[in-house]
């Protein structure tokens, strides 16, 4: 297996983090891609782990998992600066039915068996691709949908890439068992 040739992020530079104002709706979605279980925090846990249990059989799966975890955090971190500049505080949380929900390590699947791990991996990122792309249509703040597009370039990528790993593997993608998008016990 050749990863030599993934691009785990796009080449085109990421926009400046800035926003036309404060709008707590835009920050309350925004809280969604830090702390809900359809997040970049949910992403960078699953990799984290999908790096450190592949590594000793499928070395090059792992090290995809532990570039794209980088990514993802990057991906964190620009959410994080945007909900500050939206007028919200930018916790592991997210807004879900009038209440604020902490993000928790339950949001993850854990499968181990390379096809689920991988499936499991694919799912959570057209998860995020779909919620990316509607947060894109409504939100009016052009420079918060100038980042959203561009975070979904890279998410596109590692589509890409995780299925070229299935398919290298010469493994069907499956249908997850569940959806990622539950609820983390109320903490608040």
């Amino acid at each position: 297996m050749d990863i030599t040739t993934f691009h785990f992020s796009d080449h085109t530079p990421y926009p400046p983090v800035k926003v036309d104002g404060k709008n707590p709706q835009y920050a309350a979605a925004i809280l969604s891609n830090i702390g809900s279980c359809n997040s970049e925090m949910t992403a960078v846990s699953l990799y984290f782990y999908n790096s450190l249990i592949t590594r000793e059989h499928y070395q090059e799966i792992a090290e995809c998992f532990n570039r794209i975890s980088v990514v993802e955090m990057h991906h964190l971190d620009i959410f994080g600066e945007l909900a500050l500049k939206l007028g919200t505080d930018p916790r592991l949380w997210s807004y879900n039915k009038g209440r604020m929900y902490y993000w928790c390590p339950g949001c993850n699947q854990y499968p181990t068996q390379i096809n689920a791990l991988l499936t499991n991996a694919l799912a959570g990122e057209l998860e995020a691709l779909r919620k990316y792309h509607a947060q894109s249509e409504w939100i009016e703040d052009g420079h918060v949908r100038a980042i959203l597009n561009r975070i979904i370039a890279d998410e596109e990528l590692h589509v890409h890439i995780f299925r070229s790993l299935l398919t290298e593997l010469s493994m069907p993608e499956t249908a997850p068992a569940e959806s990622q998008e539950q609820t983390c016990p109320d903490l608040t």
